[in-house]
């Protein structure tokens, strides 16, 4: 298939700047084959069963954006991609110049880091002083928003980019679908039968980078680090045994499910993947699908495409633009069905 496959029109004003003013205040679009139902996220409930299992991705937002200068005074800025140990961590660094190794660059708020070496797009920095990178970060970095939300992140961005069961912190990007949930909507899920199991995935900033190849075979997916806790995998084929359905809160959470069960469920419940699921894929882990709106040409419109149908997802999302869905990461939410064979 061509990444031209995988476009779509948005209007801009459908791009979603800010969440609803109540967290879960959202629309939901029921998607299940041809059929289009338009409902509120409250609804959700409804939707679901006892037995059913929802995988939730408990990764936490850090502030992995960084702004300074290098000693020769030009301005940088850095976006930390991974964390690797207490001192050192893999970014991308916008400069005039790449810096080269050996060169120090100083931040607002006074951290301080040695660009070490060039690990192909990124620049691996070993940060100067006794607090660790995370401490570093959450002192003198900024939440960093996705590109296509224009304000400078605030108080506000500071809660509600973050999902109300973030633990684990190191993404530079919020699990998104998970946005919707609710301490109330959980406790109501949970009161009704319907169980609750974590992993963490933490999500880079690769998830925004464009594609840039015409041919979808030649695209090369970013590297993504997942852990999946032994409680959650035993609670998963605890659920599909019993004949619940396994559904997965946001990409994220199906990523890391299905790279690890290639070899059987869940048989590799910790690890690092590229894996690029597009259509034609076959699913071994994942039943159902929270999910929001993605960007035309991504590779997670490519995953969604893959999970609920390629001709459905087209439909789906040209009803949603035309009833005025609000998109993207700030956005309304999907339940995808999966395709049928």
């Amino acid at each position: 298939m061509q990444v031209a496959d995988f476009d779509y029109h948005l209007p801009e004003h459908l791009i979603a700047q800010f969440p609803p003013e109540v967290r879960g205040a959202s629309r939901l679009l029921h998607v299940d084959g041809a059929k289009l139902a338009d409902g509120m996220f409250a609804d959700l409930p409804k939707l679901l069963r006892v037995g059913d299992i929802l995988v939730f991705n408990d990764t936490k937002v850090i502030k992995a954006r960084l702004f300074g200068e290098k000693a020769s005074g030009g301005k940088i800025e850095a976006l930390v991609e991974r964390v690797l140990d207490e001192h050192r961590a893999l970014a991308h660094v916008r400069a005039s110049k790449a810096p080269k190794p050996g060169t120090v660059l100083h931040f607002n708020g006074g951290a301080s880091a040695v660009m070490v070496e060039r690990r192909g797009d990124l620049f691996l920095l070993e940060f100067a002083g006794e607090q660790t990178v995370l401490e570093l970060l959450e002192h003198a970095g900024e939440l960093p928003l996705p590109p296509y939300i224009t304000h400078t992140p605030d108080d506000d961005d500071a809660k509600r980019y973050q999902t109300v069961y973030a633990r684990d912190p190191g993404a530079v990007a919020a699990p998104t679908a998970g946005l919707h949930f609710t301490e109330d909507l959980l406790h109501t899920l949970r009161g009704m039968g319907v169980h609750t199991a974590f992993l963490t995935l933490h999500v880079g900033a690769g998830t925004f980078q464009p594609v840039r190849v015409d041919d979808v075979a030649d695209h090369v997916m970013h590297h993504e680090r997942y852990s999946i806790p032994a409680a959650t995998v035993d609670a998963i084929k605890a659920a599909k045994a019993a004949g619940g359905r396994v559904i997965a809160v946001g990409t994220t959470s199906l990523r890391a499910l299905e790279a690890a069960s290639q070899h059987g469920l869940l048989a590799e419940p910790e690890g690092d993947t590229d894996i690029f699921i597009t259509p034609g894929y076959q699913f071994h882990a994942v039943d159902r699908l929270i999910t929001n709106f993605h960007l035309p040409k991504s590779t997670l419109l490519m995953l969604v495409s893959a999970f609920a149908g390629y001709d459905v997802m087209r439909s789906a999302y040209a009803h949603a633009v035309a009833q005025g869905y609000r998109f993207f990461s700030y956005g309304d939410a999907m339940l995808l069905e999966p395709a049928q064979s």
